[in-house]
């Protein structure tokens, strides 16, 4: 969107699709994703489009230059995909620079630890979306993919991160094999979370820096990823109750690795 201040009078009371002449970029919704955007030096905001009742709450936040349309929560929800919880507010905005791996192995630790979050074939972006927010909570570098068998950076993932995607680095991998190779050549314990595991997740025995690799729900871990990690192990979860929700089971991984002792 211009970033001239425009009089309401300009504005469009319906706002026309996003195809007509937008510039390249993807549409985010809901007010911690948005915001989360907005507060972000590397996103370019095309347009910003709320509800008044939204316009008000994001008012303090709003950065200088950026001026609203203003629409029903109807027209918003006509520029996103069906089913977008939308709470009155979408931006389409330019997509993010897409980071390279030795970056995030040598950015600085956020905490006591480093750890990097790895996903073997999780295809899900609601469940990418919630490991990218305990990643963010929990102080992890970057949360790591391939470019095949991974969501897209979407606005259903962006949604599902509440912010996350803005803070944690989001790195796509040509070859997982590979990328765990060079993450442990960077001095990285790579730790593999598989149910059958012998060995129970446990604090005393994590390195400082730690790559904590899961796979899909159903297929788990692959096999030549189950080879790259150092050391394969479990969640200390009832015998009934084989396996989490893998973002799920991410959040109480981090929280053990990140716990103090």
């Amino acid at each position: 969107m211009s970033r001239r201040k425009r009089h309401p009078a300009d504005r469009p009371s319906t706002p026309p699709p996003a195809g007509r002449g937008a510039p390249p970029g993807e549409w985010l919704w809901g007010v911690h994703a948005v915001a989360a955007a907005l507060a972000n030096p590397a996103r370019r905001v095309h347009r910003l489009v709320v509800t008044p009742d939204a316009a008000a709450a994001l008012r303090a936040g709003l950065p200088a230059g950026i001026a609203p349309e203003h629409g029903t929560r109807h027209e918003i929800a006509r520029l996103l995909p069906d089913g977008a919880v939308h709470q009155g507010i979408a931006a389409h905005v330019s997509a993010l620079p897409r980071p390279a791996l030795a970056r995030a192995l040598s950015a600085p630790e956020r905490g006591e630890h480093r750890l990097l979050v790895v996903l073997d074939r999780v295809t899900d972006p609601q469940n990418v979306g919630a490991i990218l927010r305990s990643a963010a909570a929990f102080g992890a570098l970057a949360v790591i993919v391939t470019m095949h068998h991974a969501p897209p950076l979407s606005g259903a993932l962006a949604k599902a991160a509440s912010g996350a995607l803005e803070t944690v680095r989001f790195v796509q991998v040509v070859n997982l094999a590979a990328a765990l190779r060079h993450i442990k050549s960077a001095g990285f314990w790579c730790l593999g979370l598989d149910p059958a595991a012998r060995d129970l997740l446990r604090q005393d025995r994590a390195a400082a820096a730690v790559a904590l690799v899961l796979g899909a729900e159903g297929q788990g871990l692959r096999r030549l990823t189950r080879e790259h990690c150092d050391m394969l192990v479990r969640l200390p979860t009832r015998p009934e109750v084989e396996s989490l929700n893998v973002s799920n089971a991410a959040a109480v991984a981090l929280y053990e690795l990140t716990r103090p002792g």
